[in-house]
C-alpha cells in the first residue's frame, strides 16, 4: 500500500541520523567509562570516601541512562519498521494510524536525543534555579508571574524532573510578587537557560470590570545550581543576612517560625532568599548555594575574569525587550522573538508544552557557534 511505502521512506530517513547519534553521544567511550566506574565501585575501600562514592554512583547512573535511551531508540526504530512491513504485507489499512504514530515517536525521540548533544556548556548538565519577578502593574502582573511559575512547574513534571519551591512571596490580591523554584534533572539548566528574560502577556484582564485588554510583563532569571565541588570565593564580610518569618501561597507548606533567610551580596546588590527548609541554618545553606550560582552565572554571561569584577548594575537582568509574547486576545499565539518560533495552542504552552521553543533556541545557538557568532553566555 502506498501509505505504508511512504511511512517506510519517512522512517528510513532516520536510520543514518540514528547511526550518527551514537558517535555524537560518544557511545563507545561512555560504555568504557561505565565499566571503569563499576570496577571502582567493586573495590573493597569504595565506601571509605562517601562523597566520592556518591559521585561515582551518580555518574554511572547518568551514563547508563543515556546508553539505555539510545538503545531504546534503536529498538523502537526496528520495531516500527517491522510493524510497517507486516501491515503492508497483509494490506491491513487499520494499522496505518498505529504505524504513523510509531514513526512520529522515533522521529521525536531522535530529535530530543540529538538536541541533548548540543548541551556542551560547563554547567548545562546541572539542575536549574528559576527566579520569577512580577513587573510593574500590580495584580495583573503578579497573576502573570504566577501563571509562568505554574507553566514551568508543569514543564518539569512533563519531563520527569523534580520541582521544589525555594521561596515564594504572595501578590497583594492574587498571584505572586516573586518566587524561586529548583528544577532537578539531567540537563535541566541546559534546557532552561533559553527561558531567561522578559515574558510578555496580552489578554483581557479578569481583574478589569470594563473588560479591557492589558499588557503585562514578568521576568525570569535562570541559573545553574552549583554544588560544593565548584570553588567560589566570597568574602563573608560582603554578605548581609536577614531572618524573617516564612510565608507561601495560601499559607501552605511553609514553616511559620522565623527561619526564612535572605542574603544580600553587598558589592553587587544581589539578593537571594530561602524559606523551604525547617531551620534557619538549612535555609542559609540553600541561600548560599543560590548566591554562588548567581555569581557564577553572571561571571560567565558577562565573560568576566573574576567574581570581584561583577559590578552592581551589570548583575541586573535588563528590563528591556521581551524574549517571548503570549497573546490570548484578539487571537491566540505564543511567539519567541529570538527564533521566530510560534505555537498557536496557547493552552498547551501554558500547560508546559515548551519543547518547541527550547529546541528552536538550542538549534539557533548551535548555528551561531558554527558561524562563530555565539552570544549565549554560559
Amino acid at each position: 500500500m502506498l501509505q505504508y511505502e511512504e511511512l517506510k521512506l519517512k522512517l528510513k530517513e532516520c536510520e543514518k541520523p540514528i547511526e550518527d547519534l551514537a558517535e555524537a553521544l560518544g557511545l563507545g567511550s561512555m560504555t568504557k567509562e561505565i565499566e571503569e566506574l563499576e570496577q571502582q565501585a567493586a573495590q573493597e575501600d569504595f565506601w571509605n570516601d562517601l562523597e566520592n562514592s556518591q559521585k561515582v554512583l551518580q555518574r554511572t547512573a547518568m551514563l547508563k541512562g543515556k546508553v539505555e535511551k539510545y538503545t531504546k531508540l534503536r529498538s523502537d526504530y526496528e520495531d516500527a519498521m517491522t510493524l510497517i512491513e507486516l501491515a503492508d504485507d497483509e494490506e491491513d489499512g487499520s494499522m496505518i494510524e498505529e504505524c504513523t504514530q510509531a514513526v512520529e515517536n522515533v522521529k521525536n525521540d531522535l530529535d530530543a536525543q540529538t538536541l541533548s548533544t548540543l548541551l556542551t556548556g560547563e554547567y548545562d548538565s546541572k539542575n536549574a534555579i528559576l527566579t520569577f519577578h512580577a513587573g510593574a502593574g500590580g495584580t495583573e502582573a503578579q497573576d502573570w508571574a504566577m501563571m509562568l511559575f505554574r507553566m514551568y512547574h508543569r514543564w518539569g513534571e512533563r519531563h520527569g524532573f523534580k520541582t521544589t519551591t525555594i521561596d515564594y512571596l504572595d501578590g497583594d490580591e492574587a498571584g505572586l510578587k516573586s518566587a524561586t523554584m529548583l528544577i532537578e534533572g539531567e540537563n535541566a539548566y541546559g534546557y532552561m537557560k533559553s527561558e531567561m528574560g522578559i515574558h510578555r502577556l496580552v489578554r483581557i484582564s479578569p481583574f478589569d470590570a470594563s473588560g479591557r485588554r492589558h499588557t503585562s510583563f514578568a521576568s525570569l532569571e535562570v541559573m545553574p545550581e552549583i554544588d560544593d565541588s565548584v570553588e567560589v570565593d566570597i568574602n563573608p564580610a560582603d554578605i548581609k543576612m536577614d531572618v524573617y518569618r516564612a510565608s507561601g501561597a495560601g499559607g501552605q507548606k511553609v514553616n511559620k517560625t522565623s527561619s526564612a533567610v535572605r542574603l544580600t551580596h553587598i558589592p553587587t546588590g544581589i539578593v537571594v532568599a530561602s524559606q523551604v527548609e525547617r531551620s534557619q541554618y538549612q535555609n542559609r545553606d540553600v541561600a548560599m548555594r543560590m548566591l554562588k550560582s548567581k555569581l557564577i552565572e553572571i561571571k560567565e554571561r558577562e565573560n568576566l575574569e573574576k567574581i570581584e569584577d561583577i559590578k552592581g548594575e551589570q548583575r541586573e537582568i535588563a528590563w528591556g525587550s521581551q524574549i517571548r509574547s503570549y497573546v490570548f486576545m484578539p487571537y491566540t499565539l505564543v511567539k519567541d522573538h529570538r527564533t521566530n518560533y510560534e505555537n498557536g495552542n496557547i493552552n498547551n504552552v501554558m500547560d508546559g508544552d515548551l519543547d518547541g521553543f527550547i529546541n528552536a533556541y538550542l538549534k539557533m545557538q548551535a548555528n551561531e557557534k558554527l558561524n562563530g557568532s555565539d552570544h549565549s553566555g554560559i
